[in-house]
């Protein structure tokens, strides 16, 4: 016999027919690229999901969860409007110890003539209707309340002797991050203080504290995320991180394969962003490092972008992310937005930059945060973060057709007279077998240059393990089309037609 059978038994003597069936030359399924939103619930949010992943489909799920203005619901509710149909998890998280930052809303004066205070918290607009004669402890009184019947915003308001007072719903250091601006939009669009009224806000101030993420992350198990977004950019946090993801015993590594890749968003100026980027070194986060004039919080910006770029790489893992219109996410005053030489230096401290064009706020380009090899040289290897998952689109397609294919047959020395269907693979075998993928891998757009690929590729039995193939796999990543650059060198007239 010379067909490899899994199941039916050589010595069957009871007649008469008998089948089993094998999927191992069918499968030509992709990978689900699961998406993970790790985000912080509201004080006063219970659950027995606080801690552990839950699959949250919907947004109004996300606010049973972590509660109405939650930085877990506006997180979900700005991915879903990017990404509809993305499998997405929550990591939804509490922090028990610290302080939730706070800000005031002072008001003076009396209103002239009727109209409407416009205050923007987070980015949503909050409009109070005040009549003529009305007192500046009217005005406060009814800003606070429209600023409570807002349930989807991430502060709470009192107000006393004219001065309305604005509490994050969570405490942690994040909550100063909530921008609040009045008349953002200008005159042009409506947003004017009625006359007599003085309306002055000031910052939001005094969070402290971050959820640990350590104890966080081990919730994660060995579950695959391919997009992770998390909004905390600490020294702290971002070590945990590094170290689930990295390429020795995390995520990436060899004995877990789990793979993906953590965004993330930080506000600041410049100096300041460039000093974060340039403390950090980690292939596998991405950090995104926005003006302090965008008026979204840093978790609405860090799940649009992870978001954008789900949607993309999921449709292609070798197309450039740049370009992605950031749904949602408004930009700053046009004075106040980096510019191109800004942006030039941010991207060179392994800062991700944005840039609003064409109405939108887009991503420009999504680098990491790796800058530097294991010599503190300059290093480009993993510049961007497109080359992270087009590398792990590719293991994973080996890993399915080996397993597929192979899983369960013998090994033979090139040059074995075995007989037809027998389960038996020599290196010759498997060599022409992932040919065939970069081939194929070749035709999708994926890798480029199959004939110095197959000069390059190594497939040898270990010599000190009769069980065991080595194979050195060296693709040619295809690049992505980044800077197109033309000398326009014109003439008033070619000489020859004179």
């Amino acid at each position: 016999m010379s067909v490899s059978f899994s199941n039916i038994p050589s010595d069957i003597r009871v007649p008469l027919f008998y089948a089993e069936v094998d999927n191992s030359m069918a499968n030509s399924g992709a990978s689900s690229l699961r998406r993970l939103i790790v985000g912080q619930v509201n004080d006063d949010a219970s659950g027995p999901e606080i801690g552990r992943l839950v699959l949250v489909s919907r947004t109004s799920e996300a606010k049973d969860i972590g509660g109405n203005g939650s930085m877990l619901a506006a997180m979900h509710a700005r991915w879903r409007s990017v990404d509809v149909a993305g499998e997405v998890w929550c990591l939804p998280l509490k922090l028990t110890a610290g302080a939730a930052a706070k800000a005031t809303v002072t008001v003076t004066g009396s209103v002239e003539s009727a109209g409407l205070v416009n205050l923007h918290v987070a980015g949503q607009r909050v409009r109070a209707s005040v009549v003529a004669g009305a007192s500046a402890e009217a005005v406060a009184t009814a800003l606070a309340a429209a600023i409570n019947d807002a349930i989807d915003l991430p502060v709470t308001a009192t107000v006393e002797n004219a001065v309305v007072t604005v509490v994050a719903k969570f405490k942690g250091d994040l909550g100063n991050d909530i921008q609040l601006q009045l008349n953002r939009l200008g005159r042009v669009n409506g947003e004017v203080t009625p006359a007599g009224l003085t309306v002055v806000a000031s910052v939001m101030t005094g969070g402290a504290g971050s959820p640990d993420v350590v104890t966080a992350l081990a919730a994660l198990g060995d579950e695959e995320f391919e997009f992770i977004a998390q909004p905390w950019t600490d020294s702290a946090t971002l070590d945990a991180w590094k170290e689930t993801m990295d390429d020795s015993a995390g995520r990436w590594s060899w004995a877990k394969q789990l793979y993906g890749h953590v965004y993330s968003a930080k506000r600041g100026t410049l100096g300041e962003l460039v000093a974060a980027g340039r403390l950090r070194n980690d292939p596998h986060v991405s950090v995104h490092g926005f003006e302090r004039g965008v008026p979204q919080p840093v978790w609405e910006v860090t799940a649009a972008w992870a978001a954008r770029t789900a949607v993309f790489i999921s449709a292609d893992p070798a197309r450039p992310t740049q370009t992605g219109v950031l749904v949602g996410i408004d930009p700053a005053a046009a004075s106040d937005r980096f510019t191109l030489t800004e942006r030039q230096s941010l991207l060179t401290s392994g800062v991700a930059t944005a840039v609003y064009n064409g109405g939108s706020y887009r991503i420009e380009r999504a680098v990491t945060t790796y800058q530097r090899n294991a010599y503190g040289q300059p290093d480009d290897s993993y510049l961007d973060s497109e080359t992270l998952h087009q590398s792990a689109y590719v293991i994973r397609n080996l890993r399915s057709i080996i397993t597929s294919k192979y899983g369960r047959h013998k090994l033979a020395n090139d040059g074995t007279r075995f007989g037809p269907g027998q389960a038996i693979v020599t290196p010759k075998v498997i060599r022409g077998e992932l040919i065939a993928a970069y081939g194929a891998m070749e035709r999708d757009g994926i890798v480029e240059n199959a004939e110095m690929f197959q000069q390059y590729l190594i497939v040898e039995r270990d010599p000190n393990n009769p069980n065991r193939l080595s194979v050195l796999f060296p693709p040619d990543l295809v690049n992505q089309l980044r800077v197109f650059a033309l000398l326009y060198q014109f003439r008033l007239q070619y000489p020859d037609a004179a």
